[in-house]
């Protein structure tokens, strides 16, 4: 069975979003010579010419980019940035369930069709969302194909298999790398071998052969992914940008955001069937009905505890009160022995 797929305007528009953000950068398709390694090997010196994403050019500098940026944002009714945070970081909030991974995959084939960028990491926040995407990659492959007249190349990375890698950088169709922050956000004694000279690998580094591209990076749930640590490795890759794309982006990490979905609005395209919001309404406030309110819990390796609310009688009368407990605390011995509490709250 085929799967047919609907053009949904609003992912088109988050595509063009991005890609309006570089308009005046010219449609460019550089070639470099990959590293060899130490093993010379028998291919000739075309098999080692490899393809990476141009830079911005000069002209286009921050300045326009910013200018740019504020048009987009302008357009689609978000506060427009001050500066440019990150310098080519962008955000794109997408309500979960509309088709994320969708618009970024379509994001990639416009950018190739506008500017000729060609090589992109996808970075998950786990192996059971990494094999999601991948299979979005395989289901919409055909669709993309029919539009577009050309495929990606996708795979997921894996430090056994490094003639991937090297076949990442030397093929010039879009190339695509998924891989799972676990995979290189780790240094020093537990090393990652995506940062090791390898013997099968003619004595190369992965992440070396991998940043020559200058690739897009994609970052699916970003505030699973960005850590302190996992920020700085991202770096290595020697990103040309980096695209976030989420439903619930941290406050302290929304970069230049161009392009907005949420929720309501996905609801009044009737994108999503129904927005159910949940109150939370006291009952039993004559203690007489054993009224308890979990406040929070208190992690500590050694002496847990948890905040709670309780009914608590005094010489003015029953109010509620709340206590920091830990193991063994008895609500009826501390609520001033109240009925309510009187079996089984420890």
């Amino acid at each position: 069975m085929k799967l047919q797929f609907k053009h949904q305007k609003f992912q088109s528009d988050a595509a063009k979003a991005v890609c309006d953000v570089f308009s005046g950068q010219p449609y460019l398709t550089p070639t470099y010579l990959i590293d060899k390694g130490h093993e010379q090997g028998q291919g000739s010196l075309i098999e080692y010419t490899g393809w990476n994403n141009q830079r911005i050019v000069p002209e286009l500098n921050d300045g326009i980019i910013l200018e740019n940026i504020n048009k987009i944002q302008r357009n689609y009714q978000i506060e427009p940035s001050n500066q440019l945070e990150g310098r080519y970081n962008l955000t794109v909030e997408m309500e979960t369930g509309v088709g994320k991974t969708y618009t970024y995959i379509k994001t990639m084939y416009e950018l190739n069709k506008r500017y000729g960028w060609s090589k992109y990491i996808v970075v998950v926040p786990s192996v059971a969302i990494r094999e999601g995407v991948y299979k979005s990659f395989q289901v919409t492959q055909e669709h993309f194909a029919e539009e577009y007249g050309k495929k990606i190349r996708f795979f997921i990375y894996n430090s056994d298999r490094l003639t991937e890698i090297d076949r990442f950088a030397s093929d010039s169709s879009i190339n695509v790398m998924i891989i799972n922050s676990q995979a290189f956000n780790v240094k020093g004694k537990d090393a990652r071998r995506i940062y090791m000279q390898l013997d099968e690998f003619r004595s190369r580094r992965p992440i070396d052969i991998i940043a020559r591209t200058n690739p897009i990076v994609i970052i699916d749930e970003p505030q699973s992914v960005e850590g302190k640590q996992t920020k700085e490795r991202l770096k290595e890759f020697n990103p040309l940008m980096t695209l976030r794309y989420s439903a619930t982006h941290k406050s302290d990490s929304i970069y230049n955001m161009v392009y907005r979905l949420d929720a309501m609005e996905a609801y009044n395209k009737r994108l999503v069937k129904k927005i159910a919001v949940k109150g939370i309404t006291e009952t039993g406030s004559t203690a007489t009905e054993s009224y308890v309110y979990l406040q929070g819990i208190n992690l500590s390796k050694s002496d847990p505890t948890a905040t709670l609310e309780f009914d608590f009688k005094g010489s003015a009368g029953i109010r509620k009160v709340s206590r920091i407990v830990g193991i063994g605390y008895n609500l009826y011995d501390n609520s001033g022995q109240l009925d309510e509490y009187k079996l089984g709250f420890v």
